[in-house]
């Protein structure tokens, strides 16, 4: 991991670090229960707003990632930096096959940063271009897809439930499927 990722500077644009532990075989258990243990004093600590485990796939893989998100850089770096965490830390380095690995991303820039990147994220104009021609298509076609569904089921497709619906597919297409495609085939123009 870069010094850029655990320093990135203060600011209030909310901030996502996703953590990977390879952890050592047999000891699962042990990486659970130490999970059950950080989890509570990360979520008491200010400004923090999420933690997701996605835990490794029985015998394809023994790595876990833990993506937390705060409201602010400065109170995610009050987390990461912490007596609190450096203590569990320590305690799970046992358990694990490599060490600690972390990568910090702020705002958008998590969809605009490849995995394991070495450059930073693009400039904002580029980004919100980018971001507005993944979306305006999505947010046109989605709900022509969905609308006949969602009358099929008696709802309304003009109504809040229908608003949500919509929403939630634009935000899970971006995030899985346009962005990750997108960024990779412009990545010439984006990063120039």
């Amino acid at each position: 991991m870069s010094e850029q990722d655990k320093t990135a500077p203060a600011g209030n644009d909310g901030a996502t670090v996703v953590i990977t532990h390879r952890v050592r075989h047999g000891a699962h258990t042990a990486y659970e229960q130490w999970l059950n243990a950080i989890g509570p004093v990360c979520r008491s600590y200010p400004g923090h707003l999420d933690w997701q485990i996605i835990r490794p796939i029985t015998g394809l893989s023994g790595t876990f990632t833990v993506v937390i998100r705060f409201d602010t850089q400065a109170h995610l770096h009050a987390w990461m930096n912490s007596a609190d965490r450096k203590r569990f830390i320590e305690q799970v380095r046992p358990l694990l096959v490599a060490d600690d690995d972390f990568h910090i991303r702020t705002g958008l820039d998590f969809w605009f940063t490849p995995e394991g990147a070495k450059a930073g994220a693009p400039v904002r104009w580029k980004q919100v271009l980018v971001t507005w021609s993944a979306i305006f298509p999505l947010v046109l076609l989605t709900p022509l897809v969905v609308s006949p569904v969602l009358r099929w089921m008696h709802v309304s497709p003009s109504g809040i439930l229908a608003t949500l619906v919509n929403t939630g597919i634009v935000v899970v297409l971006m995030s899985y499927v346009v962005m990750p495609s997108y960024t990779r085939l412009i990545k010439r123009w984006l990063f120039s």
